[in-house]
């Protein structure tokens, strides 16, 4: 099974596996990864899921929607790296993904 690693943003380190089709959230979730919450279920109205992802990791990432670009519009601390775990679906080219939680989710 594809694993992510999510970082904290003390520097915490978890190793999930992520099963194909999963979100990262609700792995995340599943997992006990503190910093994510996904409190709207995953249904992107929220962004209590925010993270950083490295932008090489792109080429295997659908783009955010509009939906998602406007919750990453009033996130705290946004970057351009910045996405919503529950937009990401796993599959295989993921697998040893990186996926790091701002402070403002600690």
């Amino acid at each position: 099974m594809p694993a992510v690693t999510y970082i904290t943003f003390d520097g915490t380190s978890y190793s999930v596996e992520v099963p194909i089709g999963q979100s990262l959230m609700q792995a995340a979730i599943d997992n006990s990864v503190p910093g994510i919450l996904g409190d709207c279920g995953g249904s992107c109205a929220c962004a209590t899921c925010h993270c950083y992802l490295d932008p090489a990791w792109s080429q295997h990432l659908p783009a955010a929607d509009e939906n998602e670009q406007g919750l990453l519009e009033v996130v705290l601390d946004p970057r351009e790296e910045s996405r919503l775990t529950c937009q990401i679906v796993m599959h295989a080219e993921l697998d040893g993904l990186i996926v790091r939680l701002p402070e403002s989710q600690g």
